[in-house]
């Protein structure tokens, strides 16, 4: 900045039409170069103030004492079960399946023609009286197994696409 301060107060001095072109191109040259190493030095600076870790104050933790409630359970009664007892699973009903829910859902009509069609197809040998039974379960689901949508009668509303299948 001291060598830009000089040469300000030297330019005056001389006449400024003697000047040619080129002199007048070499001051600005030089200028610049020195404007430009000012501004490099200025910003090295601060970008190694920024680098320097910062000091900020933690707040510290304070202790809070817990609040227990105790709770009493109430001990239940487990009879153990002997070596030679077998536990049971039970299967659970057909008529509280997915299937059973949508098939109950339709007209007795409707029913009926899910049971001709699935009759025709050779799904289905008993009775066409629109009832839901054993025999209806397992004709939807070979129906169904064989057509690919097995996993369709796991829920209500993907059950009633196999049933309408068969009626439209």
């Amino acid at each position: 900045m001291a060598a830009v301060t000089a040469l300000a107060i030297a330019v005056p001095a001389a006449p400024a039409l003697a000047w040619g072109q080129r002199e007048r191109d070499t001051l600005t040259g030089v200028a610049g170069a020195l404007l430009i190493e000012n501004v490099i030095r200025n910003s090295r600076h601060t970008q190694a103030q920024a680098a320097q870790p910062q000091y900020v104050p933690q707040p510290q933790p304070r202790y809070v004492e817990p609040h227990y409630q105790p709770r009493y359970v109430e001990p239940q009664y487990q009879p153990r079960r002997r070596h030679y007892e077998q536990r049971v699973v039970v299967a659970p009903s057909i008529y509280a399946t997915p299937a059973a829910d949508a098939f109950k859902s339709y007209s007795w009509a409707e029913r009926r023609m899910i049971q001709r069609r699935l009759a025709v197809f050779g799904y289905y040998d008993g009775g066409v009286d629109g009832s839901f039974g054993p025999g209806t379960y397992s004709a939807i689901t070979a129906y169904a197994n064989a057509q690919g949508q097995g996993r369709a009668l796991r829920a209500t509303n993907t059950a009633y696409a196999v049933y309408d299948g068969l009626i439209y």
